[in-house]
């Protein structure tokens, strides 16, 4: 498979399957995802990740299952589908304004303001499925234990 092969207009299956912690670990398999996964991905790119303006990078996008494990991920992340991906652009500088373009113009499912403060998150998580899609709005927290915690997005009081 090719990684240099276009799945949407701006994004090809490297920008899929990129991960620093894969190589790494030497987790070989993070390089040749089935092709649901691609599939998924170019959905959620041609979907969302097209249109947001300006540039970003993508920390994390697919997971093969034992990446997924390695970084503590959810049992169930919708990274291990192809189907979400985390933005991030330089400095956290432009984030919120990317989390906000995609609240307000975009088809998701999941969309998290990760950690960070009350204009930037750290990083933007979104998903899209071609359906099923929640519109759901979450912000990412660490209680008292140090534990990821997840609550529903206020925009006046993230």
């Amino acid at each position: 498979m090719s990684t240099n092969r276009k799945i949407s207009q701006k994004f090809t299956i490297g920008d899929v399957v990129r991960s620093n912690t894969a190589i790494r670990m030497n987790i070989t398999e993070q390089q040749t995802p089935p092709p649901a996964v691609i599939d998924a991905a170019a959905y959620l790119a041609k979907t969302v990740l097209d249109k947001v303006p300006g540039p970003f990078g993508i920390n994390s996008w697919y997971r093969s299952p034992r990446l997924n494990k390695a970084v503590k991920g959810a049992t169930n992340s919708d990274h291990m589908q192809g189907c979400a991906a985390d933005l991030d652009t330089a400095n956290d500088a432009r984030n919120g304004e990317v989390f906000n373009f995609i609240r307000l113009h975009c088809e998701y499912d999941q969309l998290i303001w990760e950690f960070g403060d009350n204009v930037n998150p750290s990083w933007v998580h979104v998903s899209c499925k071609p359906t099923g899609n929640r519109h759901q709005v979450l912000v990412a927290y660490k209680d008292a234990s140090g534990k990821t915690k997840y609550k529903g997005y206020n925009p006046l009081n993230k």
